[in-house]
């Protein structure tokens, strides 16, 4: 059996001269103690030293990713191609398979082989000979070093580190710039309190009272560079009348080198955005075209890489940055939320309520196809991200417009109107809804009159029959109590007529004839 053996300064084949030994692998170690018993069970058959740090880097890089070296290629052919019916003990399975695939040499890696090398590496001073130790150190730490700035240098994984930190950063000097704007819209509100109604912007406040300072200096100073005019005269008028407290010119140098702090940090704020549009662009130019900057850089910030990133679902990367929310909605059998950092997309802001989940849908299955076309894809356009977005924007507007209907050819045939034709109605105004009277029928109407005539007619003739019992019984009264009766007969015919229900101008004109025919008759007899 032959072994193959990496080190820093070159590949070693050995050639086992016990193999019996090999098979009690818990034991095997004792094999290894010296270098004496070591030499007993391997001997070292070839030697091939690395020229440079260069060659040792390129050979490390292969082995690492389970490739065949040039260099190691041709060991393989002039030495183990001799002795091609013995095995060859490996330490990478992967690096076997390439081998017998293209060398057609039968290699093996087991327990037994990893023990084996194991013992190798605690004697491998003493196994390789012409290789001082401190050489041997010199280089495994040289190597060391070059393979870790090549990983660190090349690593798809890494290049979007900066873009981590950069939203990381974002997101903390916002922190910082609210609490350093409330401390000074506060501190200087004791002063000069009318300010902050007047101005609401953060930084021009900052500006105007690191310039300006005392409020008195307000009516001599000339801030028209930072404010309005219409402002500026506002703040002059409220600097006069101001009731805040008065203040020392210590606590005014403070307050105006915090303001100091304030402008400075906002506008490293604006270039780090600057910085960090200019990388999205860079790395995931689809993404930041689907997304926005933003949203893009969390969402590789929430994942941990781009490559990660691009290996979630669409699914996953609707929800992510919910992930607190989605498992307590199935803890306790509710609805599971419907988006997560993409909420805060253009794209989803721009709907209403009632259609944000379906949009947050699409727009995180296009998203999707994006992030893997920056991750895994040799092209650098951002052409596949306008078309998503442009799909997306049109499903967006078919759902506030139209409702809901597929973009497709049946789509395109309703979307077809029929024509338009003009069918107008002529139509005749009715007189009868001007009457304020009940509708009622004519029949209806005339027996009403004739039954108020009859009942009249039936109460005269009561009211004459009692006037005359009157009269035949006071005949020996003064002409005073005749008056009086006239009144009492007046009274009683009014209360009948207002007994009776106004019905219709015909029975009124009935009754004032009745009235004249009653006076006259009065008349004749007085």
């Amino acid at each position: 059996m032959l072994v193959l053996f990496e080190t820093a300064a070159g590949y070693a084949i050995f050639k086992v001269l016990n193999e019996k030994k090999l098979q009690e692998v818990d034991s095997l170690w004792k094999e290894f103690e010296t270098p004496e018993k070591a030499n007993k069970i391997v001997k070292l058959k070839h030697f091939e030293k690395f020229q440079d740090t260069t060659e040792a880097l390129a050979a490390s890089t292969a082995l690492v990713e389970g490739k065949l070296s040039k260099n190691l290629k041709k060991i393989l052919k002039k030495i183990v191609a001799k002795d091609a019916h013995e095995q060859l003990a490996v330490a990478d399975a992967k690096l076997g398979g390439v081998i017998k695939d293209k060398l057609n040499l039968s290699c093996i890696h087991s327990p037994m082989v990893t023990e084996l090398m194991r013992g190798i590496r605690s004697q491998i001073e003493g196994l390789i000979t012409g290789l001082p130790s401190r050489e041997m150190a010199a280089m495994c730490l040289g190597l060391a070093h070059s393979l870790s700035r090549y990983k660190l240098k090349f690593s798809p994984d890494k290049v979007d580190t900066m873009i981590i930190q950069a939203i990381s950063l974002l997101d903390d000097l916002d922190k910082e710039l609210n609490n350093y704007i409330m401390r000074c819209r506060e501190w200087y509100g004791w002063h000069f309190p009318e300010l902050g109604k007047i101005i609401t912007d953060n930084l021009t406040y900052c500006k105007c009272v690191r310039k300006v300072g005392d409020r008195t200096n307000f009516a001599s100073s000339d801030v028209s560079d930072i404010l309005p005019e219409e402002i500026e005269e506002d703040v002059k008028a409220a600097a006069e009348i101001s009731m805040g407290t008065e203040v020392s010119e210590e606590d005014i140098n403070n307050i105006i080198h915090l303001c100091d702090q304030v402008i400075e940090i906002s506008e490293y704020r604006t270039q780090l955005y600057d910085y960090l549009k200019n990388r999205m662009m860079a790395i995931a130019p689809n993404l930041t075209v689907m997304v926005g900057e933003l949203v893009g850089a969390r969402l590789i910030a929430h994942a941990g890489s781009l490559l990660n990133l691009a290996k979630h679902p669409a699914s996953t990367v609707q929800l992510l940055g919910a992930e607190k929310a989605l498992f307590r909605a199935l803890k306790t059998k509710r609805d599971t939320p419907k988006f997560g950092l993409i909420y805060h997309a253009s794209l989803v802001g721009q709907t209403n309520t009632k259609n944000k989940g379906k949009i947050s849908r699409m727009l995180a299955a296009k998203t999707a196809l994006t992030i893997r076309y920056d991750a895994l894809g040799e092209n650098t356009s951002a052409e596949m991200g306008a078309e998503n977005r442009l799909k997306v924007e049109t499903r967006l507007r078919l759902l506030e417009e139209r409702g809901i209907r597929r973009i497709s050819g049946t789509g395109k045939a309703l979307a077809r109107t029929d024509k338009y034709q003009n069918k107008s109605e002529v139509k005749i105004f009715d007189p009868s809804g001007d009457s304020t009277l009940p509708a009622v029928s004519k029949k209806r109407k005339i027996q009403e009159v004739e039954d108020q005539d009859t009942e009249v007619a039936v109460k005269a003739k009561k009211l004459k029959a009692e006037m005359k019992e009157e009269t035949t019984v006071e005949d020996d009264e003064p002409v005073k109590k005749k008056k009086k009766k006239k009144d009492k007969e007046k009274q009683v015919e009014e209360e009948v007529l207002n007994e009776e229900p106004p019905t219709s101008p015909t029975v009124e004109n009935t009754e004032k004839k009745k009235k004249k025919k009653k006076k006259t008759k009065d008349e004749d007899e007085d």
